[in-house]
């Protein structure tokens, strides 16, 4: 079907604050008055779990469910994930490049996502094992033309995650522990409190928004770096430092711009609007290009240069507006910490093959590199 495509950093910009484009309609229209078909049965638990999220839900529910999961997910508990953090990828780093060349995406850069949100939600370690598959199926069914295998695992992923979550927040009502899943099933406004299928699925949002940007940015972010080896270097000479933090935070922005993981999120028209000539009706879509935005240069400078001091930097990896990422703050301090510790650790990281072409997953919507060969030096 036709559809527009935005993708200049203003258009994206504006599209994202305005309220007459939405991540969802069938708050305002029915499928018949738009148009769409019935929902497709074998992803019925999938759509259950789309529809009440905070990523596809609009005002005045959004605003309702981000508040109360605004009271547990907050910028303080992310910070004083720091020293814990650090503690996983001193493990993580242990030993790893000692047996010759690795695959820096399976053995560095998901290990730590995941475990981390698995503490910050208060998941034990022997419920671990399916969290990043479960993750990976669901994201996979947010691409254009998904397979009936994508379709049955995502089903599958959510009812899985759900069961896991439900059996949690049974036992933290019965016995309040200091994690994410208590904070959650205590975090109240006015009397309201989330249900528990609200509950339920802001976890299964926040496996995903919390890692899959993490994941996919480190890893295309240390392939840009050791690709151009000056800027590496600059980053090792830094990570020495106790200070260093800061300067690691910098770079992450423009890694995240240079390379976006995130590179294309959808809106759906609210109201009749003209765009760009455009005649839009409700319920078509626009596709917003974040990965073009970030490498506009009617707003970055020298936009296809990798600079690491970049500032300001205003990329959109992470969306702007009502819907701006939740997950943004741990997402930034992950890569921070774990590009900072990976310089410290491996100075002489280099490049399997230098020559090799980069391998990346095809997602349009989540895009990350299948694996990252490289040597310890």
């Amino acid at each position: 079907m036709n559809r527009v495509v935005l993708t200049r950093h203003a258009d994206i910009s504006a599209a994202l604050r305005d309220k007459r484009l939405g991540r969802s309609a069938l708050h305002r229209y029915s499928r018949d008055e738009l148009g769409w078909p019935l929902p497709d049965p074998r992803q019925a638990h999938f759509d259950a779990f789309n529809a009440n999220h905070l990523l596809d839900s609009e005002p005045p529910k959004h605003t309702r469910l981000r508040s109360l999961v605004s009271l547990a997910f907050t910028p303080r508990r992310v910070e004083r994930l720091m020293p814990r953090i650090e503690e996983i990828l001193e493990a993580q780093l242990r030993g790893l490049g000692d047996g010759g060349p690795f695959d820096l995406v399976s053995r560095y850069a998901e290990p730590l996502p995941v475990t981390v949100i698995a503490e910050l939600l208060g998941v034990p370690e022997e419920d671990r094992a399916g969290l990043r598959p479960w993750s990976a199926a669901i994201v996979r069914l947010y691409e254009p033309s998904a397979s009936a295998q994508a379709q049955a695992e995502a089903e599958q992923a959510v009812l899985d995650f759900s069961a896991l979550i439900r059996r949690l927040a049974g036992e933290r009502r019965a016995a309040p522990r200091d994690d994410l899943i208590t904070a959650l099933v205590q975090a109240e406004e006015g009397g309201d409190r989330l249900s528990e299928q609200e509950l339920v699925d802001a976890c299964i949002l926040l496996l995903n928004a919390g890692h899959e940007a993490s994941v996919n940015g480190l890893a295309a972010g240390v392939l840009a770096l050791l690709r151009r080896r000056e800027h590496w270097e600059a980053l090792v000479a830094a990570a020495s430092h106790p200070d260093s933090l800061p300067v690691f935070r910098t770079a992450v922005e423009e890694l995240l711009r240079y390379d976006t993981p995130l590179p294309l999120f959808e809106r759906i028209v609210l109201e009749p609007m003209t765009l760009h000539g455009a005649e839009l009706r409700p319920g078509e879509r626009l596709s917003l290009l974040y990965a073009s935005g970030n490498r506009d240069e009617q707003k970055f400078a020298h936009p296809d240069e990798l600079w690491l001091d970049r500032d300001p930097n205003p990329h959109l990896t992470f969306g702007l507006g009502i819907h701006y990422c939740l997950g943004a703050p741990l997402a930034r301090l992950e890569l921070a910490l774990s590009l900072r510790a990976l310089c410290r650790a491996l100075p002489g990281l280099r490049l399997a093959d230098p020559e090799a072409p980069a391998r990346y997953t095809g997602g349009f919507v989540i895009r990350g590199l299948e694996r990252l060969d490289v040597v310890a030096g």
